[in-house]
Formats: structure tokens, C-alpha cells, sequence
């Protein structure tokens, strides 16, 4: 194996044409780089230098050893400065998983803050994962970042080796038609009232389904679903046409149609947004960076007016 510290001083000698030269660029005596040289000689087995009177030049096997040596040593650099990159949490490779109210904003915002970015080249590749396929997905390796969401009556185990930073959290109200006497009463809605009604859910392998689910049990009664989704969006237009009343989060409603009112619950239930990792990963730079970026988007995104006229 060459001798990447001998390799410099021949590249220098070649860049810089004097072995005295060599020795202050390098800090070194001139004896001292003489002998380095003579040593890689011998360790490659051909000459490398010829003396040209008082001067040092390379032969053809130094100038090709020298040729080696510059890329190597800009190959180098180069690596050094990924590296710097790296430690500051600048550079790197990640693949993030969200599910996809989150995905479509505030995750989107984050990747566009990363692309704008003139100081960042991290590489971030996404895909929309509902948040126990997303947590199988962290365990798997297959993504090192998941955005995933818990309820208030239906907490999120992670499971072990996973830790979880907050994002932020979200209420979810009450879409019913406009017509709907409780949009007129100016109070929040109690469920209770809504017992004979029909429901729009998600479909029952999700969380989101568990949440209307026991939202419904603790106010007495079993939702009669005659409609199932896992589109908040579709729900929504659902509840436009008449079919039935929905519990949807906040952050899902991207277009509030014109029929639908959103009311507050007399019983609150919220949905808290998280940001998961593998416990190895935590003293990853690039990962800090990404946990910052997002919980800001996040916080940006909840605090914005939801008015039916920015929804529309």
C-alpha cells in the first residue's frame, strides 16, 4: 500500500518544482522530504526523482506516480468536506415516511426549505405510509425517519429501539352538513346528539377508524358507518352530499366544501404528531436537522388560519 503522506510530498514536488520548496509548504525540512522520497522509491520499486544539476526532477514512473497522487489527494479534500458536511447535519441521504395530511403539507414544506436551502445538500426521498406500516418500515431499515400520529383516546406504542420527538398537535371536530341543526347552535357538538346518525369513518384496519370508534363508545353508543374511506378529503365531500357526519382532523381538511361545517367536541379529542427514529440514529446530525426542519413546518402549518376561505 502507497504511502498516502509520501504520495503528497511527490505531487508537491511536482506542483511545486524544488524540494526546498516541498519542505515549507509542508512544514518539513528538506533532508527530511528527501528521505520520505527515497523511502517511497524503494517502497514502489522504481525511481521516481533524477537529479537535473543542483534540481530534482520527476521521471516518467514520478510523473505518473505525481498524476496518481493529485487526484487522490483532491479525492481527499473532497472527502474531508463531505465529512464536515456530514458532522453539521448539511449533507446525506434519507429516506422519511409520512402519512398523507402530513405528507402533503408540512412535510412538503420541509422538503421545499431543504431544496432552497443553498447551505444544504441533503438527499431526501419520501413515501406516504400509514403510521403502523411506516413504524414496520423504520423497524425493516427501509426508512430512517417516520412521521406518524397518535390519538388522545388512542395512544401510539412505537415499540422498542424507536424514539419519538413531538411535532405538534391538532384537534379534531365534527363535519356536518350546514343545514344540520347542531352548525347552528354556535356550542360544540356532543356526540351524544349524533347516536341515530350515519357515519363516515376510515376503514377499520386504521387508527383513525379506533378513534371515531371510542370517540362514539364514550358518548354511548356504536357509529352506524355506511360509508368507508381512508381519504379525509372524499369524507369530506361525503358529508357534503348528505351521506352522513365524519370526525376529521385539522390538518387534514384541505378544501372545506361549501354544505360542510366543522364543530368543536364538548368531549375533546386531539391527534398528536410525532417524529420517529431509531434509537441509533438520535446522534445523527443529518437527522437533527431534519427533526428541526419539521417541527417547524409542522408548528408553521398548525398555526395557520384554517377559515373556510383559505380551505376553499
Amino acid at each position: 500500500m502507497i504511502d498516502v503522506r509520501k504520495l503528497r510530498m511527490l505531487a508537491e514536488l511536482d506542483r511545486l518544482g524544488t524540494i526546498s520548496a516541498v519542505a515549507e509548504e509542508l512544514h518539513l525540512t528538506a533532508p527530511g522530504v528527501s528521505m520520505q522520497l527515497a523511502a517511497l522509491e524503494r517502497e514502489v520499486g522504481v525511481p521516481l526523482t533524477r537529479r537535473v544539476g543542483r534540481r530534482v526532477a520527476l521521471t516518467p514512473a514520478g510523473a505518473l506516480l505525481a498524476a496518481h497522487g493529485h487526484d487522490i489527494l483532491a479525492r481527499l479534500s473532497l472527502a474531508e468536506l463531505d465529512l464536515d458536511s456530514l458532522r453539521s447535519g448539511s449533507a446525506g441521504r434519507y429516506a422519511l415516511s409520512a402519512f398523507p395530511s402530513a405528507a402533503r403539507t408540512f412535510v412538503v414544506d420541509a422538503c421545499r426549505r431543504i431544496l432552497e436551502d443553498p447551505g444544504s445538500s441533503l438527499e431526501l426521498t419520501l413515501s406516504t405510509l400509514e403510521p403502523e406500516d411506516a413504524l414496520d418500515a423504520l423497524a425493516a431499515g427501509t426508512v430512517d425517519l417516520a412521521v406518524v400520529h397518535g390519538y388522545s383516546n388512542v395512544p401510539r406504542e412505537t415499540g422498542r429501539g424507536v424514539v419519538t420527538r413531538p411535532l405538534g398537535a391538532e384537534p379534531v371536530r365534527l363535519a356536518v352538513r350546514r343545514t344540520d341543526p347542531a352548525a347552528a347552535g354556535g356550542r360544540p357538538a356532543r356526540l351524544s346528539e349524533f347516536a341515530d346518525a350515519a357515519w363516515i369513518t376510515p376503514t377499520a384496519d386504521l387508527t383513525c377508524f379506533t378513534m371515531v370508534e371510542r370517540a362514539c363508545g364514550l358518548a354511548g353508543f356504536r357509529p352506524r358507518v355506511v360509508a368507508e374511506t381512508v381519504d379525509f378529503g372524499v369524507q369530506l365531500e361525503l358529508v357534503a352530499a348528505g351521506v352522513g357526519v365524519a370526525l376529521i382532523p385539522s390538518l387534514a381538511v384541505d378544501h372545506l366544501p361549501d354544505e360542510v361545517e366543522l364543530l368543536d367536541l364538548e368531549t375533546p379529542v386531539g391527534r398528536s404528531l410525532m417524529l420517529a427514529t431509531r434509537e441509533s440514529g438520535t446522534a445523527d446530525a443529518g437527522i437533527r436537522v431534519l427533526s428541526t426542519t419539521l417541527r417547524e413546518t409542522a408548528a408553521a402549518r398548525l398555526a395557520a388560519p384554517r377559515s373556510r376561505e383559505v380551505l376553499a
